[in-house]
């Protein structure tokens, strides 16, 4: 499991994309949970997982949870 961050996914755009800040920090827009957690190891989560991003209690989701994408 990786350390706690803070970390904030934002409602999907029109687009589908999700906004992501991590520590604070805009990190990029996600499109997909496997954004997520290329832009965790970016910001050093190097052990972290799709299946860690999903269930992390750690991750405040906004608008919807891990499956509320917009295609």
């Amino acid at each position: 499991m990786p350390q706690v961050v803070q970390v904030v996914v934002y409602p999907a755009a029109p687009d589908g994309g999700r906004r992501v800040r991590v520590a604070g920090s805009f990190v990029g827009m996600a499109y997909t949970v496997i954004d997520i957690v290329e832009f965790l190891r970016a910001a050093g989560l190097e052990d972290v997982e799709p299946e860690d991003v999903v269930s992390a209690e750690w991750i405040e989701w906004r608008g919807g949870g891990p499956g509320a994408w917009v295609h």
